[in-house]
């Protein structure tokens, strides 16, 4: 059967809910590639992925099933993974995050993106509002940004001192060495994209009313600071790379490319394996001859506009 004989037949029940089931990705998809009539003036900037659509969703649910083994296999063994996310603003770690969690459980995996610190906090150690997230045995749990905030980004608009940086860089390879001897697996990626890349995604920020919220006063001044968040992001992969969590870096100026490529080394690092299951059988419902449905008012409804 040819392929738009298999578009024209009418779709079964199975096809249905599959097709449904893979539309959020489509959503996400779609809305990646909107864009204002403002932002079309600058189309010189644009880029296609490398890789083709059918492609990348062949490949992304093939990578996502293999989550879910990953998934079982930590709840099944009692393994904590913690991933840590990191980069230039609009580099691309919410995007991959999305596709890593968006079939999986999120009682196991879940995601950790916490807000400026309070004024508690801020007298705190400064690794003590990180360590209730971390994960119990079963759990994965993805860091959108971590600790690392204090070499970057509290360093380079000055939100703390040399003195407190300088503390932080000597305490972190430590507090990584002790959460790595109690039994976690920490996973740390930076994603790269280049100037230009970065100016052509905070266009699209500006320019689109869905996107604007993820445009912050913090992100408009780090396209000014650029060259400062250069030179921290290096002394800090020159001080805080070490053998027991290394930094690996994604490219991300082919969103596409950085999704599959992150998401199939996540997957190489740890040395999960199918867990067997007792095989799922849908038990008979139980039917009671006297009972009689009620009719419910049609106010509790939600009303039926599509």
């Amino acid at each position: 059967m040819t392929q738009q004989a298999r578009d024209e037949r009418p779709k079964t029940w199975v096809e249905a809910e599959l097709e449904d089931s893979f539309d959020e990705e489509l959503e996400m998809e779609i809305d990646d590639e909107r864009v204002s009539q403002e932002l079309k003036t600058i189309g010189a900037l644009r880029h296609k992925s490398e890789v083709d659509r059918r492609t990348y969703f062949h490949e992304l649910f093939r990578l996502q099933a293999e989550l879910v083994k990953l998934q079982d296999w930590v709840q099944h063994t009692g393994y904590k993974l913690v991933v840590v996310f990191e980069g230039r603003d609009s580099a691309g770690k919410g995007g991959v995050i999305k596709r890593i969690t968006q079939r999986l459980n999120p009682r196991v995996c879940r995601v950790v993106a916490l807000p400026a610190p309070s004024d508690r906090e801020k007298t705190q150690w400064y690794f003590q509002r990180y360590v209730p997230h971390l994960p119990a045995g079963g759990e994965m749990v993805l860091f959108d940004r971590s600790w690392y905030n204090r070499a970057g980004v509290e360093r380079v608009m000055e939100f703390a001192t040399p003195d407190q940086v300088e503390q932080f860089f000597f305490d972190v390879p430590e507090f990584e060495r002790m959460l790595v001897r109690s039994g976690i697996m920490l996973i740390k990626y930076w994603f790269s994209i280049t100037d230009q890349e970065q100016q052509l995604r905070f266009l699209m920020r500006i320019h689109d009313p869905m996107k604007q919220w993820k445009l912050s006063p913090m992100d408009l001044q780090s396209r000014v600071r650029w060259e400062a968040y250069t030179k921290a992001k290096e002394e800090m992969f020159n001080r805080t790379n070490i053998p027991e969590a290394p930094w690996y870096i994604v490219p991300g100026n082919d969103k596409k490319r950085a999704r599959l490529n992150c998401i199939s080394h996540l997957l190489q690092q740890v040395p999960y394996a199918d867990v067997p299951h007792e095989p799922v059988t849908l038990p008979q419902r139980v039917s009671n001859p006297d009972y009689e449905r009620d009719v419910l008012p049609r106010e509790l409804y939600v009303p039926e506009i599509y």
